[in-house]
């Protein structure tokens, strides 16, 4: 199998936990002048025709999910091609039907209209999600269920018991779908009404340097001022490792997922896996992945009454949404049969 990209935590855990429905991935080629353990995202080299003519006998199927972020519609109509010419069947797991990367969703659409069409089997996350590729490409697609994120000694932790509330947003490096402060102002707002409850906001440096590509500099200024109000707990920061990720994540008693559009989450299911419940955006399908609160926010803006009631709902009835590991463990073997099957139905 060529996956790309094959070390991300979602086409790792498609493999069996005890040897059955055997698939052999390859590892992801290093770019050329990528160093070594770079934490920096760089053009796959399999995403390269040159490269799948000369690999084309080291692998019988090529599967894509996503990092195809820097190629044009007309490179990887060029990847398309070449894998045809190698026969080598392509399949394709619909992630992100809006890339969150990306303010204009054309580009992304340009993409997938290469894609989708060309794909000799296709594969996405949720019903809704399915609904909407044979709506736009007539074509259909195999729902599949996310992964777990979390790794099996983690799924199995007790979670603690927290004294305080604690609702949480990761505006991350504020990525084009985030809006991050208009959600923070009613979090702030709602979340000083309860007695036994605080505001946490994580965020990452790299937004107030003029140099970086992340740079929003309206966002941490008003941050900073909402907690020298004592409003929210800030907490600026560079990346967390997984570790500390997990940690972050059980400390909270409801994520807040700040999104104007996308699709999937991978946060979402990191959070079932530790028993974190999560408040989504009634954008996209994250609904349909695992069992969380919605809010009313999208491309049009966000309903703050529905934020609201959400966080009220969470800190009144604390649910508790979990993935059993044993469950979990069930569900990521029928995960790497069916990829199995489609790969050998696919295969000449």
């Amino acid at each position: 199998m060529a996956s790309v990209p094959a070390g991300h935590v979602y086409v790792r855990h498609l493999g069996s936990l005890h040897g059955r429905w055997p698939v052999e991935r390859l590892t992801d080629p290093r770019p050329c002048g990528a160093p070594s353990g770079s934490q920096r995202w760089w053009p796959p080299v399999m995403l390269d025709p040159a490269w799948i003519r000369t690999h084309a006998d080291e692998f019988d199927v090529f599967h894509l999910h996503f990092g195809f972020d820097a190629q044009t519609p007309e490179e990887l109509a060029d990847l398309v091609e070449e894998l045809r010419r190698q026969a080598k069947p392509l399949v394709y797991t619909v992630h992100d039907l809006e890339n969150p990367h990306h303010e204009d969703p054309g580009p992304h659409r340009r993409q997938l209209d290469v894609l989708i069409p060309a794909a000799d089997h296709l594969i996405t996350l949720t019903p809704g999600a399915a609904r909407a590729v044979a709506a736009g490409w007539r074509r259909s697609a195999t729902v599949l269920p996310h992964p777990h994120v979390v790794d099996p000694p983690e799924l199995a932790l007790p979670r603690q018991r927290h004294e305080v509330f604690t609702v949480g947003v990761h505006a991350k490096s504020i990525r084009p779908n985030m809006a991050v402060l208009p959600v923070v102002e009613v979090l702030a707002e709602t979340v000083a009404g309860f007695p036994d409850a605080r505001l946490r906001v994580d965020i990452h440096p790299e937004v107030e340097d003029p140099g970086s590509h992340w740079y929003s500099p309206a966002v941490l200024p008003r941050l900073r001022e909402l907690a020298e109000q004592r409003r929210l707990d800030l907490h600026v920061h560079d990346y967390f490792d997984d570790d500390q990720l997990w940690g972050y994540l059980s400390g909270l008693d409801l994520s807040v997922l700040p999104y104007r559009f996308g699709t999937h989450s991978g946060w979402l299911e990191a959070c079932y896996d530790l028993g974190t419940p999560v408040c989504a955006p009634s954008c996209g399908y994250y609904a349909q992945q695992r069992p969380c609160l919605s809010y009313r926010h999208d491309r049009h803006g966000l309903d703050a009454g529905s934020l609201a009631a959400a966080v009220t709902t969470a800190h009144r009835r604390r649910p508790r949404w979990r993935a059993v590991p044993a469950r979990r463990a069930a569900e990521r073997e029928q995960l790497a049969r069916s990829h199995y099957g489609i790969y050998r139905a696919v295969m000449p």
